[in-house]
């Protein structure tokens, strides 16, 4: 992250991050509704004058963790692009690893939170859906390598949102049923996109 300014204070980014940290602490705990700036602004070590110097509100404080998780996500699907092996084969050996993310029970909780309040708040789903838009442009221009001559647009469209729904479903099992057997999981998943893709 930041480095600590010369004064020793910390700079804007990690003060930032700071507060991030304790506002995903707090949502995990109470929810969006639940967790008050007051709240963030204790487990953040600041006080509530501080946190809004730094977020104007808590939509503010959201739009920063959906900024976080895409920006993850771009760094990966950047990642997978580089590989020289097919896309489709650096994405099914990258699976497992995903299925670890998906079912993390902190990110887990935090995601359904987020969809929670994206559902109730239309600044939120504002958030959320611009973040999902660009996810899916990431998607596509990825999965554009694996695309068949006669695949229509809305086919091969159809083919990533079915993808997307994959992995979004798998959050949810991760809530519902954390124990499930991920290696066996994995191979049955692998076939899954193998199917959708080839």
């Amino acid at each position: 992250m930041g480095v600590e300014a010369q004064s020793g204070r910390p700079t804007v980014e990690l003060r930032r991050q700071q507060i991030l940290d304790a506002a995903c602490d707090q949502v995990r705990l109470s929810g969006f509704h639940g967790a008050s700036m007051a709240d963030i602004a204790k487990a953040a070590g600041l006080s509530v004058g501080q946190i809004y110097r730094y977020f104007e509100n808590k939509e503010a404080i959201i739009a920063a963790i959906v900024a976080q998780d895409l920006a993850e996500m771009r760094e990966k699907f950047a990642e997978l692009e580089l590989r020289p092996e097919p896309v489709l084969d650096a994405i099914l050996d990258h699976l497992p690893d995903a299925l670890d993310k998906c079912y993390d029970q902190s990110r887990a909780a935090l995601v359904l939170e987020v969809l929670a309040e994206a559902a109730r708040n239309p600044k939120v789903a504002a958030i959320v859906r611009a973040a999902d838009a660009q996810e899916r442009l990431l998607g596509l221009r990825m999965l554009e390598r694996t695309r068949k001559p006669h695949w229509s647009d809305a086919d091969f469209k159809a083919r990533a949102e079915m993808i997307g729904v994959l992995f979004d479903g798998l959050v949810m099992r991760a809530v519902n049923n954390p124990d499930t057997d991920r290696a066996a999981l994995a191979i049955v998943f692998q076939r899954a996109l193998r199917s959708i893709l080839d």
